[in-house]
């Protein structure tokens, strides 16, 4: 709640519609919720000349009063209206509250033109029996006819009741702080009020002394005054304190209140004689005890702030006072506090104990350390004045705060390129000066120093766009459509590879499952083929979820079980997923899983089932997709878990990258078939794009040939000498049959060899030449014989 009247002490509004001000504040982004006045019209100072008793009645009076500029004629019924006092008149034309329109007539036959009036009938005091009894109420005799009675009760102010976003500082929770806002707004300068007083000699660390035991309480200032006088409060800071919904109690308190809702620092009163000689600020023990002003016993926590006298605790930091040295009718001597402490400490404090007052909601959102000492220089300005207080000289000071300036340097031109519009330097130096932010400006560069009272802005150059932007008036602002460099959206880095597998192996006719980085310590155990050190988990959820796996196949294995559960015969899952060994290495692996049918045809009545080859042609053409063609290699290895003479690792570029084969039958005897690739291997491997290749126009030839080797011999020995030999003209060779037994420790495996040429017609002799000197050559190196 603002004041309006109190906000006049400080910039000038006094020619203002505030209604219409209301509105400018609202749209430069501080938004007014609503705009109050207790403003009655047609209400003066009446001066009774004379009162008769009614010759109609036994109780009402005819009053002849004197509002100013003439005489009336009023009949009251009040039983302490006479003649010589003043009173409150209330015109033809005022409206009451609760509607109650006063207009001019006949009361039992005789004239009255107004009405007289007592406090509750003006809903500025509670109608009770008691305060009916009193009657009217009766005015200083020393005012004068005819003057706004407004003026005199304080029901001529206009209040503001803000709705301040939650990123904006405690800057607007106080009067000097909404007063800057106004006077940017306005473009008016803001005065401080008056803060001097005179010290006598005494000086405060006399009679103090002060230790600061927590980093939670950076800024620490005491001072004190002697020889305070109790007692009640001037007129016109109840009246601003009763506006800003604070109720008065006495001088002393409604000062520290005032100055808190003027210059936003909580400020502290200790009674000096209670308090002793000594301010310890620390954190609190825990379940440590303090009785607070409002009487109630609060267990505090570590993480409390407390003001202690060197052992107990006297008030709670930021929260409340304590009531063993609250200020009361027989004080005297006063130290006043005025500090900054932790916010998000005072804001858990005051939400844990459900203490949130004026105070804590502004220790809550962060101080100004130039209002701290303000402030204090301002208490003991209004002590001295209105409580005839001594103000000892000296002060107690801990003074851990950061002071580094906040400085930003900008252009216009980044200005513009924010807030989408076209200011001038001119324009933005007029909007700065609006702001009161200091700055210099050297060739077409600002530099900036934000003001510490607005600890909302950091010093960078889209809060001071924002600044200038909501004062300039974002109704200013031109609607257009962004300016901005766009580029094709695409996965990169290991994301692309994992989206690349993922979408092939789906086209492959693969299932994608997800399954638990943890497993059990069973399954842990199996598919050990890398021997890497597993993480087992001190608290795990689970036994069943208390290691981290090195490998994704136990994992698959259990998602196979559960379809088989549930009698769903042909299984074909793929996932891919990080791994962890013992030092957190993280290694992202494709793990695969068939079983049962790959295709089936229901119209032919055939099937096409899951098999060590078929399995081997999946990973052959994600490796293709991949751009790792001609790359990769397959060879027969011995593999934890996998059946001994189906299984194999692959490899790329000479690089061990993964394992496949079938499951070995001790684990399940199913006929299972898995695959594992390191995907943080494949993808560290460097990859050429796919290029576009056109088919050949031209006619190809077909050769088979079969050799006769030794069953030892692998077939990719032959494969990669018949490519050899075959030169540019072979185009590819596959292996289409194996016979074995064809002689003791014989076999025969036969290849059909494409010759073609994408730019001519071959023909059969220099084929056939080709076609001999790979058959001499498969002889004469690897000890094979053709096939007759």
């Amino acid at each position: 709640m603002i004041s309006l009247n109190w906000v006049k002490d400080y910039v000038d509004i006094a020619h203002e519609d505030l209604k219409e001000l209301a509105v400018k504040i609202t749209k430069a982004g501080i938004n007014v919720e609503k705009v109050i006045s207790n403003h009655i019209d047609n209400l003066v100072v009446g001066e009774v000349i004379s009162c008769e008793n009614h010759p109609n009645s036994d109780h009402l009076h005819i009053c002849q009063v004197d509002i100013g500029e003439k005489t009336v004629q009023i009949v009251c019924g009040a039983p302490n209206v006479q003649a010589g006092i003043k009173v409150i008149v209330a015109l033809p034309g005022c409206v009451l509250p609760g509607n109650n329109v006063i207009n001019a007539g006949s009361i039992r036959g005789e004239e009255s033109n107004g009405m007289i009036c007592a406090l509750f009938e003006l809903g500025l005091e509670e109608k009770t029996e008691e305060t009916y009894a009193k009657g009217i109420t009766v005015l200083d005799s020393n005012l004068k006819p005819g003057t706004d009675v407004n003026t005199i009760l304080g029901t001529d102010d206009t209040i503001y009741e803000l709705d301040v976003h939650k990123h904006r500082n405690n800057d607007c929770y106080y009067h000097i702080g909404f007063a800057y806002e106004i006077g940017c707004i306005l473009n008016k300068p803001v005065t401080l009020p008056d803060a001097s007083y005179q010290e006598i000699k005494e000086n405060v660390s006399d009679h103090l002394s002060l230790k600061v035991d927590t980093p939670k309480c950076p800024y620490y200032l005491a001072k004190m005054v002697k020889n305070v006088h109790i007692g009640e409060s001037p007129d016109f800071i109840k009246k601003r304190l009763i506006s800003a919904g604070m109720r008065p109690i006495n001088n002393v308190v409604d000062i520290s209140n005032y100055v808190m809702l003027e210059y936003g620092q909580p400020l502290h009163f200790f009674d000096k004689n209670k308090l002793g000689n000594q301010i310890l600020v620390r954190n609190a023990e825990e379940d440590e005890e303090i009785i607070t002003l409002d009487g109630q016993k609060r267990i505090l926590k570590s993480n409390d702030i407390v003001i202690t006298d060197g052992t107990k605790p006297v008030c709670i930091a930021g929260v409340m006072g304590g009531e063993n040295t609250d200020v009361d009718e027989t004080t005297q001597d006063i130290l006043i506090e005025s500090a900054i402490f932790d916010a998000v400490s005072i804001r858990y404090t005051a939400s844990r104990l459900d203490l949130r007052s004026e105070a804590s909601i502004r220790y809550g959102k962060g101080l100004n350390y130039e209002y701290t000492l303000a402030a204090m220089n301002r208490a003991c300005h209004l002590l001295e004045k209105y409580a005839d207080a001594t103000i000892l000289s000296g002060m107690i000071v801990h003074d851990n705060v950061d002071k580094m300036e906040k400085v930003v340097e900008f252009k216009t031109s980044e200005i513009n390129h924010l807030l989408g519009i076209t200011l001038t330097d001119k324009d933005v130096e007029t909007e700065l000066k609006r702001l009161d932010f200091p700055y210099t400006r050297s060739s077409e560069t600002f530099k900036v120093t934000i003001p510490r009272r607005r600890l909302d802005i950091d010093p960078n150059v889209n809060d001071i766009a924002e600044e200038i932007g909501r004062l300039y008036g974002y109704h200013n602002l031109v609607s257009t459509l962004p300016k901005v460099t766009t580029r094709k959206g695409i996965y990169v880095g290991d994301v692309k590879i994992r989206k690349e597998i993922s979408r092939r192996l789906r086209a492959l006719g693969l299932n994608e499952t997800k399954t638990y980085t943890l497993t059990s310590p069973e399954m842990a155990k199996t598919f050990q083929y890398d021997n890497k050190t597993q993480i087992t988990l001190p608290n795990p959820m689970s036994i069943d979820k208390s290691i981290i796996r090195t490998s994704v196949l136990p994992s698959l294995i259990n998602v196979y079980e559960y379809n088989k559960a549930r009698n769903i015969k042909d299984i074909l899952l793929y996932e891919i997923s990080k791994t962890y060994d013992i030092n957190y290495t993280e290694e992202t692996k494709v793990a695969i899983l068939m079983k049962g049918n790959y295709l089936i045809n229901e119209w032919q009545k055939t099937t096409t089932k899951c098999d060590f080859y078929i399995l081997k042609g999946i990973i052959e053409n994600l490796l293709d997709y991949l751009g790792f063609k001609n790359r990769y290699s397959f060879e027969k290895a011995q593999v934890t878990d996998l059946h001994p003479g189906i299984s194999a690792k692959v490899y790329i570029d000479r690089e061990e990258v993964g394992i496949l084969g079938r499951v070995h039958p001790s684990l399940k005897k199913d006929e299972i078939y898995v695959a594992e690739l390191s995907m943080t291997k494949i993808y560290n491997k460097q990859t050429k794009p796919l290029k576009f290749k056109p088919a050949s126009k031209y006619p190809e030839i077909v050769k088979d040939v079969a050799f006769v080797t030794d069953n030892s011999t692998e077939s990719s020995i032959l494969k990669e000498q018949i490519k050899k030999s075959g030169g540019r003209l072979l185009d590819s060779v596959e292996a289409f049959d194996i016979y074995e037994n064809i002689a003791e420790g014989k076999k025969s495996i036969a290849y059909k060899l494409v010759f073609k040429d994408p730019n001519r017609t071959l023909s059969d002799e220099e084929v056939m030449e080709v076609f001999n000197k790979i058959i001499k050559e498969v002889e004469e190196k690897t000890n094979s014989k053709l096939r007759s």
